[in-house]
């Protein structure tokens, strides 16, 4: 538990740095003269260059262990921000995301293998993962807010270059306090409900395999779609009403990750009816604009609170068997394929159609995808709950 709550502090103070930067990026590319389809190429780039680091993840923190990974993606990411605060082109901005992406790309798989490795008991991982969404949620709560404010204290470049120093500084921190867990230690020692469908949930190319990692791109693609609309819908006040629109979608998942009980369910059942949720919210903000934004976003909020946990808890039973860092590696492989074609999308077809309408397609599209009954991985994790219930 000492492990997971200094890793909630360190995850605490990225996840804050990163988030405060979402209402800040398309003003600062419109000042160095970007044009909405530049903003979109430019927020996707940061997403394509996740990729070679993804897949270097995967097969690195399940061989290394975590500890290293976190460390260089904080630091690496800090010293890429502080050179952003000095960037002059849009070209300059293109290239410092571009790498900026890459960077960061070891954190989440490294984040997400080492919270998994804590336990193998389905319950208690499921508590963790909500724990990293509880902080995840908490930091994006105040960070959009605490961005806009800073960034009119201080300009750009003094707010680049703030939170630039501390994710230095968190890298440090980092270096000294987490652990040289094995990225797959719980995997290692699966308990024995797990084992029975152990050998199903380790055939990574089935079709039900490749069906799970496509909820992960549509998610990502909508949200790559709201983080390119929602700062051009605010018009002249947009660093503002951005900030706090993003800080009442924190607030309405961090309502639902608070509910530790949804735990118990089926993933897959959880995981439908957040889909379903989000996407009623993208068409509502496509089609029924008297309805307050910000009311719209938290009930987004509240249905996203409840899909990542699903979600992960979902991935740990894929990657059964030492192999949770490449499960991890896949699932950040498919979200940043999505937080790539979601915003290039948007601002390629937001002359002719509504970003929020795409969206909700894609979304719509996940739920008619997504299996129609529980696979035998969801049986399983139904059984190991039930036995550590009894």
């Amino acid at each position: 538990m000492k492990t997971a709550l200094w890793l909630y502090l360190f995850l605490f103070l990225a996840f804050f740095d990163l988030h405060a930067q979402y209402p800040i990026l398309t003003p600062f590319a419109i000042s160095l003269g970007a044009g909405p389809a530049f903003i979109g190429w430019m927020m996707g780039m940061y997403s394509l260059t996740h990729l070679p680091g993804n897949l270097l993840a995967g097969v690195l923190v399940d061989r290394n262990g975590s500890r290293r990974y976190i460390v260089f993606s904080l630091t690496v990411a800090g010293a890429i921000l502080l050179l952003q605060a000095h960037a002059q082109l849009p070209w300059h901005l293109l290239l410092l995301r571009a790498a900026s992406g890459f960077a960061l790309a070891f954190l989440s798989p490294a984040c997400m293998t080492l919270l998994a490795s804590l336990s193998s008991d389905p319950i208690t991982q499921g508590k963790y993962m909500s724990g990293h969404g509880i902080i995840h949620t908490l930091a994006s709560v105040v960070s959009p807010a605490a961005g806009a404010f800073i960034v009119h204290q201080a300009g750009y470049s003094g707010t680049f270059s703030t939170l630039g120093w501390l994710l230095i500084a968190t890298g440090v921190m980092a270096f000294f306090s987490v652990p040289k867990f094995s990225g797959s230690m719980a995997a290692a020692k699966p308990s024995q409900p797990l084992q029975e469908h152990q050998v199903a949930s380790e055939k990574p190319h089935s079709s039900v395999t490749k069906r799970y990692y496509l909820l992960p791109f549509f998610v990502s693609c909508s949200q790559g779609v709201l983080f390119f609309e929602l700062p051009l819908s605010q018009g002249s006040n947009g660093i503002v009403s951005t900030g706090i629109l993003l800080s009442l979608l924190s607030l309405g998942a961090l309502l639902t990750l608070s509910l530790f009980f949804l735990n118990r369910l089926s993933p897959v059942a959880r995981i439908a009816v957040a889909l379903l949720g989000m996407a009623l919210c993208f068409f509502a903000l496509a089609a029924f604009t008297s309805i307050p934004a910000g009311v719209v976003l938290f009930l987004l909020g509240a249905a996203k609170g409840v899909l990542f946990p699903a979600m992960a808890s979902l991935f740990i039973s894929l990657g059964a068997g030492g192999h949770l860092g490449r499960t991890f590696s896949l699932q950040s492989i498919a979200m940043s394929l999505g937080a790539f074609a979601g915003p290039v999308a948007a601002g390629q077809l937001r002359d002719f159609v509504s970003p929020y309408f795409i969206a909700f397609v894609l979304l719509m599209t996940a739920l008619l995808l997504l299996p129609p009954r529980d696979t035998g991985k969801s049986a399983a994790y139904r059984a190991d709950l039930n036995s550590h219930a009894a």
